[in-house]
């Protein structure tokens, strides 16, 4: 099987960090985002990984290489200008190859986690994971007296799903793709409306998307009392 990691992006979000650095370089726990990545996708048996780059390229192919440390073999898409993410997958379509019948997988280049993306399998329709919404704020619990009962930090709304940022495509996908753009707001809502997208819920699984300084301290964190993480 075949993955693909997105990594091009300028990290905005995340300065001054990403001033030097391209963010799947920051370090959680001591190693950069795309190595837990790499790791996660060996651990699944997905041995041959693409590589989208663009911004700061160099400290990413520099550290990677070949692959071959991490035992899989990568390679290498390059943006010489931001493409978004949809761009940035049709810019790699050519270096994918002759792809089988069971795809290939992507993930944005910030996400940590331990979810099974070979779940996203099960059918031959493309297919998005989903984790349950984490609340920004604490909560506040109530009775019907409005007596407080309670608060609860940052609980999961488990009634609620978002794009966890974890993909299984199959070919047809390149044909919603635009040429600049975030697939997140191209390609996926127009699949979704031709019934050409699936959603994967994963309840209970390791997930963060390291957008923020906190996110880092956050995750490294949870990171150490995972048990199911490598």
């Amino acid at each position: 099987m075949k993955a693909i990691i997105l990594a091009g992006g300028l990290g905005k979000r995340l300065r001054p960090l990403t001033d030097e650095r391209p963010k799947p370089m920051i370090e959680v726990s001591n190693t950069p985002i795309i190595e837990w990545q790499i790791r996660w996708f060996k651990q699944h048996c997905i041995n041959e990984i693409l590589i989208c780059v663009g911004y700061l390229k160099e400290q990413i192919i520099d550290y990677i290489g070949s692959g071959n440390r991490f035992g899989v073999k990568v390679g290498y898409a390059v943006e010489e200008e931001p493409l978004g993410t949809g761009g940035a997958l049709k810019n790699a379509e050519s270096l994918l190859g002759g792809l089988k019948d069971d795809g290939f997988f992507m993930v944005n280049g910030d996400i940590l986690t331990d979810l099974d993306p070979n779940a996203l399998r099960a059918s031959d329709t493309a297919s998005l994971a989903l984790v349950p919404l984490r609340s920004p704020y604490g909560v506040v619990e109530v009775d019907e007296q409005s007596n407080v009962m309670g608060f609860v930090e940052k609980p999961i709304i488990k009634d609620k799903w978002i794009n966890a940022g974890v993909y299984h495509f199959t070919r047809e996908v390149f044909e919603y793709l635009p040429e600049v753009g975030n697939i997140e707001i191209t390609a996926l809502p127009e699949m979704a409306k031709s019934k050409k997208l699936l959603g994967r819920r994963y309840l209970s699984s390791f997930w963060r998307s390291i957008d923020s300084h906190k996110d880092i301290e956050e995750a490294a964190k949870e990171l150490k009392s995972s048990s199911s993480f490598f």
